[in-house]
């Protein structure tokens, strides 16, 4: 695996950032994190947009149209400051420089009304940069409501740029006017000195940089006229005076936490299965109808279409109804402002494994599913922290999991299943913990030592048409960007099923143990053999639960052809020949050998739908390298278990 702040691995079809085909001049959109730049970008480009990774990172930027203006948009990473600490800052500092793409022919800078001398200070160092500048005033009724909203015709004359007060839940018409006059004429921050400091400056330099650059806003704020008392108690501070206190706080954290978590599972399951039954239901008989009608029903072609293709699509489609209310529900916390203050909450309890509070959030919404929890992982503002979090992720165990910890428990441990399946969990937070540790070491982070520094935004009413689009569109990426490995894969597991490899069987009509699926099977089992499990039923069920864990119950019960897994502890069912099997596989030793199962379960890979959303986010390599990672670690302490029990078992 590599380090994602040295030489992390771009997605193959987003290598890089194409040089635009269009004849638009090219607008950077600036600002600092939580000032509703997002929002403004996606008033203003609608759907004309697309996801693009920036060059050589996995930090990813979106662009678009701008048709009112008539020009091309690219929404940067947020920062504070473009003296770059993380690789998403040094994206925004190499875009306004022109070394992503073409040079930038202006920046539209965005002004927090409720906090204006930070946002002045970033719009001192783009003006450095040489670049003309349109500066969009954001916050302003969250400003007017706290009585301090600056002038914007006054800031205006203050700056000599175009400064416009913006409602962020609007279509920008009077800032796409300004951009387009901007783009004609002189559009200049007015008094601000000197250049853009090197990336290797001293820390001497960079002290004497920035004190210039706080005379600066000290004297734009002057002439504004601002008030000398700039701390005023605002609205939000009252709340942050309850909902920071680490008696009220920390439970109402658990409550919201507890609450995505039941949105990842109980929740969304219903859903999930309507979603699913539409393709499984109407469409697929529809299709079958139709290929029954022209003279194909009934055979390979119809199996792979129904049972291969779309079975794919009804999984995809299962999966984005999840993915939608956990984006949604994510979405809102943030455009709220309290998932700042979440982080905060939760920093101290991150610090061990090298993340800060930020990471927790993705952590928990895991034990409900793997795959929401990367959509959580990459709301994360650092690409240190989206890496390491969606590489632990798989460990925290979902939800899927727990139907084989439920059936193999009850088999074999009887009045201490409860206790067995707890020891799951247990583990389960224990490799997280021991995986964040690796990782900190990998990625050369070291020791998290750093205070979490963010700016608090205020509270605000969510916005539900910017959310509900920002989520459809979210979910719309993983659809055709996981969803194509997902389609493809089950296909390839269908036609491994379907094709006979002995027996004398027809091609789509062939039991599992006589199928290619079956062999292959067979002839991985003595892999497992160390562990206890070297059968061919074992491995079956494992290969199936790399597509998704919850059929893993079910891929033993096709094996054994038993109709009703869910009996598995009555006496002649699944139970007993579950016990037979792993009696004879491990010499005896069937406890240690089913409890070495359930470890492996835990620690290889996750389902395939959440190993496409990490190829989605991570690249190739590196998802290949985690899962190969993953494969490794969970057979060695299958194995370690296995072999330890069985000395005393």
């Amino acid at each position: 695996m590599s380090c994602p702040h040295c030489s992390p691995e771009p997605r193959p079809k987003d290598a890089g950032i194409q040089v635009s085909t269009l004849e638009h001049p090219v607008v950077a959109l600036v600002g600092n994190p939580n000032v509703g730049k997002s929002s403004l970008f996606n008033n203003a480009t609608g759907l004309h947009q697309e996801v693009r990774n920036a060059p050589g990172t996995t930090v990813e930027m979106l662009s678009g149209v701008w048709k009112s203006a008539g020009v091309e948009l690219f929404d940067l990473p947020g920062t504070y400051s473009l003296l770059a600490k993380s690789p998403d800052e040094q994206v925004t500092v190499d875009a306004l420089a022109g070394r992503l793409d073409r040079q930038p022919s202006l920046a539209v800078v965005l002004l927090d009304a409720t906090s204006l001398p930070r946002s002045l200070y970033l719009l001192g160092q783009v003006a450095r940069t040489g670049l003309p500048v349109v500066a969009a005033m954001t916050m302003c009724d969250v400003a007017a409501a706290e009585g301090r909203l600056p002038d914007a015709a006054r800031l205006q004359d203050v700056l000599g740029i175009p400064v416009v007060a913006m409602d962020g839940r609007k279509q920008p018409a009077e800032l796409a006017v300004a951009v387009k006059g901007a783009l004609t004429g002189d559009a200049h921050v007015r008094g601000v000195r000197g250049t853009p400091l090197p990336a290797d400056a001293t820390l001497e330099e960079q002290l004497a940089d920035a004190q210039s650059l706080f005379v600066w806003t000290e004297d734009v704020q002057r002439q504004l006229g601002t008030p000398a008392d700039t701390h005023a108690v605002t609205r939000s501070d009252r709340i942050d005076r309850v909902l920071l206190h680490p008696w009220v706080g920390i439970p109402v954290f658990a409550f919201l936490m507890w609450a995505l978590f039941q949105l990842a599972t109980t929740v969304a399951a219903p859903v999930m299965d309507w979603a699913e039954s539409l393709v499984t239901g109407p469409v697929t008989t529809a299709v079958s109808a139709i290929l029954s009608a022209v003279g194909l029903g009934g055979g390979l072609i119809e199996g792979l279409l129904v049972d291969g293709i779309l079975a794919g699509v009804g999984t995809v489609f299962s999966f984005a109804p999840l993915m939608f209310i956990m984006f949604l529900a994510i979405a809102i916390l943030d455009d709220s402002g309290y998932l700042a203050r979440a982080a905060f909450v939760a920093d101290k309890a991150m610090r061990a494994i090298g993340l800060d509070g930020r990471a927790l959030l993705p952590l928990i919404v895991g034990f409900g599913c793997n795959l929401p929890a990367l959509a959580a992982a990459r709301a994360l503002p650092d690409a240190r922290q989206r890496f390491v979090t969606a590489i632990v992720v798989p460990y925290t165990s979902c939800a899927a999991r727990l139907t084989v910890y439920i059936l193999l428990a009850t088999v074999f441990f009887g009045p201490n299943a409860g206790s067995v399946i707890f020891l799951m969990y247990v583990l389960s937070i224990l490799m997280v913990i021991v995986a964040g540790l690796v990782l900190r070491k990998v990625t050369g982070a070291g020791v998290n030592r750093q205070p979490l520094l963010m700016v608090l935004p205020a509270y605000q009413v969510p916005r539900p048409l910017v959310l509900l689009s920002e989520a459809g569109k979210r979910t719309w990426g993983f659809m055709t960007g996981a969803g194509k490995v997902i389609i493809i894969t089950l296909t390839v597991v269908w036609l491994l099923l379907a094709v006979p490899v002995r027996g004398g069987y027809t091609v789509g009509d062939v039991p599992i143990e006589d199928s290619a699926y079956g062999a292959t099977a067979e002839a991985i089992a003595p892999v497992f053999a160390p562990a206890g499990f070297g059968n061919w039923q074992s491995a079956s069920a494992l290969m199936t639960g790399f597509v998704a864990k919850e059929v893993v119950v079910g891929a033993f019960a096709q094996a054994y052809a038993v109709d009703e897994p869910e009996d598995a502890a009555e006496p002649g069912t699944l139970g007993d020949k579950l016990t037979a099997t792993f009696d004879a596989s491990s010499g005896g030793h069937a406890g240690a050998a089913a409890l070495a199962f359930m470890i492996f379960v835990l620690t290889y890979t996750p389902c395939l739908a959440t190993l496409a959303e990490q190829w989605r986010m991570l690249g190739p390599r590196v998802t290949l390298a985690a899962t190969g990672t993953q494969i490794a670690v969970a057979w060695l302490l299958a194995v370690a278990v296995f072999q330890l029990l069985k000395l005393v078992w």
